[in-house]
């Protein structure tokens, strides 16, 4: 299992799977050229071809590729290749339309990205532990906590990385909270947050509560949908979630910086173990795996921040998970705007929900943590592809 740096992404909206892993691809396919190509072409299928233009998939291969050569972009949406369904293949041609390069890479999610013939998790595993229960013993046995695990095999320079992380989720918020205007792609949504924060206002203290955490969740939402500068937390489309409600407690409750960026630590180490053990890839679990994560990776944060014990932290991010089972991912015109910026919102109140649960009890519970990611898993690959980020089923067919 990797360092939470290659979970926490910063980059730039409105898709980490969509966005951020072809830009990624397009730059390392560049880089791997031995000779100056006259033109590119790119090839994209499946998911990326589906839904890629709503999320600016061919924007975003352009922005790096077209200042060195001429490109085109293929869309084959009805061709999946049997890795994941986020291919795509690159080519290079001399002038006389020799192919001097080719290679195919894949958007397996958070911004991450494999090439044809490469494991799922090329980087250095560090965590020996790869499942929550196993850590919740250690912790148990130690007498530590998640954010301890994290800081006893990750390099001293993380909290430094997490610094930044939390930086640019409090930009992210705070640009959102003054932004107005209609988010980019022709739906015409209208940007809310603001509107929720000045509403937020005028309530007493339990609704202020609320209304400020859906409008710090709406801040970053519509800052990601509008291709502005975020954290995978763990990915675009959730981005909203863990800041709102990290940004939420750091003000309402003072929390120290020093306690939050241990909270993003146990937020993180949740995340990894989702991200290893099954997927946080819309277009391969569904939304279940990229909300629902979110939600349980902000509920584990806000239970340490609340000081609840190893147990009651997996059991916050347990719920958290659980009750997000089975959620689909088919944005209509498959941007990453509805149903997702008001998804964001509810996860966020439901991560906060998650954590008062889990207070009130010892811990102890009959489902784990680690048996909700394989049954999460196991439903994404159940789930009909119609309804995994391809804008063929459900809310991405609305007219």
């Amino acid at each position: 299992m990797e360092s939470i740096n290659q979970l926490y992404k910063i980059g730039y909206g409105p898709s980490s799977s969509h966005t951020m892993g072809p830009r990624k691809a397009a730059a390392r396919f560049a880089a791997s050229l031995s000779s100056s190509p006259a033109r590119f072409e790119v090839t994209l299928y499946g998911s990326l071809a589906a839904t890629g233009r709503g999320h600016l998939t061919d924007e975003a291969i352009l922005a790096v590729l077209s200042p060195v050569a001429p490109t085109e972009i293929l869309w084959q949406p009805d061709t999946v290749l049997p890795f994941h369904t986020n291919g795509m293949t690159f080519r290079a041609f001399d002038a006389d339309g020799n192919l001097t390069g080719t290679r195919t890479y894949y958007s397996i999610g958070g911004g991450d990205i494999v090439e044809e013939g490469e494991t799922r998790t090329p980087g250095e595993s560090i965590y020996p532990l790869t499942k929550i229960q196993d850590i919740l013993k250690w912790c148990e046995d130690s007498g530590r906590s998640y954010w301890e695990y994290v800081d006893t095999h990750e390099n001293p320079d993380i909290w430094d990385y997490l610094a930044e992380v939390w930086r640019v989720m409090k930009a992210a918020v705070e640009r959102g909270i003054e932004a107005e205007g209609v988010l980019p792609g022709g739906l015409g949504v209208r940007r809310k947050a603001v509107s929720y924060y000045v509403h937020a206002a005028g309530y007493a203290e339990s609704l202020r509560s609320r209304g400020l955490v859906y409008a710090y969740a709406l801040a970053v939402s519509e800052e990601n949908a509008a291709g502005g500068e975020i954290v995978t937390a763990p990915t675009c489309g959730s981005s909203g979630i863990v800041p709102a409600v990290l940004y939420h407690l750091h003000h309402s409750k003072h929390f120290s910086e020093k306690r939050i960026l241990r909270a993003l630590a146990t937020a993180g180490l949740f995340g990894n173990v989702v991200k290893f053990n099954a997927s946080v890839s819309g277009a391969e679990v569904g939304c279940q795996g990229e909300v629902g994560v979110a939600c349980a990776m902000a509920a584990a944060a806000a239970s340490q921040l609340f000081g609840g014990t190893p147990a009651q932290i997996e059991y916050s991010a347990e719920m958290a998970l659980e009750h997000h089972l089975g959620l689909t991912c088919d944005p209509v015109c498959g941007l990453v705007q509805i149903p997702c910026i008001e998804r964001n919102a509810y996860a966020a109140a439901r991560a906060l929900d998650a954590n008062l649960y889990a207070a009130y009890s010892d811990g102890r519970h009959s489902v784990s943590f680690d048996r909700i990611v394989e049954v999460m898993k196991q439903t994404g690959h159940d789930i009909p592809s119609l309804y995994k980020e391809t804008a063929l089923g459900g809310l991405a067919v609305i007219k």
